[in-house]
This record gives C-alpha cells, structure tokens and sequence, in this order.
C-alpha cells in the first residue's frame, strides 16, 4: 500500500477527533465575559489538547512523507496512535467537569505518554517495512526530545496526585518543546 492512503485516512480521523473535541465545548450562559468564567477549565484543556493533536498530526505528516511503503504492521501501529488520540475529548471533558484534579490530570498525561508510545511504535513500524537505510531511518536521531518527554509525562503523571497545576505546567512545557515541526524528516526528502 502507499502512504498517502494512510495518511488521508489519518487525516479525516484527526479532523474528526478535532470536531469532537470543539462540540465538547459549551455555550457559554450570558453575552458577556463572565459567561465564559466557568468554561475556562474545559476550555483551557480544549486548547492544551488541540494543540496536542495537531503537533501529533504535524509529525505524522512529515514523517509519512518520507515512507515509500506500508504495509499491515504499520496500519495497525498507526491505528494504535489514532486509539490514543481519540481520547483526548473524553479526557478533557473529563477535566472540564471534575476541574483540575488528580485524576483527570493524570489520565491526561496517561493518554499522552502512550500516544508517544504509539507513535515511537509507528516509527520502529515504518522502518522495518523499509529498512534500517531508509529516508526514516535515516532521520530519527538520538531521541533527545523523545525520552525528555517521556520522563516529564511519567512524572507529571505522579505529581497530578501532589499538585495537578505542576502536571498541567509539565503537560504544557512538553507541548511548547514540540511546536516546531520535526524538521528531520523534511532533510531526508
């Protein structure tokens, strides 16, 4: 098969994701600031997701630019990554209910540590379908900014029982660390 279905199908499954997450958000009461006062939760997490979601899509998009060929192995490590994304809109309307609490926080940096997870696994995926001399190969380096997320996901997971603010800090420093795509990718093209 060739990327570029999976990618389509990628595609439509975060737009849809994304559409779910904004339809979680709700009509604020009143016409005037203070009606969005008590939303500002469910909201904030809204935005921390979408972001999420999109630097997932960014990524997935560079990277499967760069794969000649996939194959049943990597259409299941992809749906494996799309599992763990659509769990963003029930975790922050989760979140937007319980407020910023210990464990809607911490099943918020669950639901991220195993959708890195997931896409460390679509990568391994993509290169044994290609070998270990192809352009994705080629392009993944030491996996700095990788395991660095992984450390702070696994301890905001624990500190969400300390203090839930210090994981959202956590959630929300890791996601500015990735804003800039992976340019690794677009060099091996």
């Amino acid at each position: 098969m060739k990327p570029d279905r999976l990618n389509a199908f990628t595609d439509g499954v975060i737009a849809i994701i994304i559409t779910i997450m904004v339809l979680e958000l709700p009509t604020p009461k009143g016409a005037d600031f203070a009606a969005l006062r008590p939303d500002l939760t469910l909201f904030g997490a809204y935005a921390l997701s979408f972001v999420n979601v999109g630097i997932y899509w960014n990524n997935h998009h560079h990277m499967l630019q760069s794969a000649r060929r996939v194959n049943g192995r990597v259409l299941w490590a992809n749906l494996f990554l799309l599992f763990w994304l659509s769990l963003f809109p029930f975790v922050i309307r989760w979140i937007g209910e319980a407020g910023i609490t210990a464990m809607p926080v911490a099943a918020f940096g669950v639901i991220l540590l195993l959708a890195g997870l997931a896409y460390y696994i679509l990568e391994r995926a993509l290169i044994a379908a290609e070998g270990d001399q192809s352009a994705i190969a080629n392009a993944v380096g030491a996996k700095t900014k990788e395991w660095l997320s992984v450390a702070c996901y696994a301890a905001a997971i624990g500190l969400a029982f300390v203090s839930p603010w210090i994981s959202v800090a956590i959630y929300v420093a890791v996601s500015a660390m990735w804003l800039v795509p992976d340019r690794r990718f677009e060099r091996q093209q």
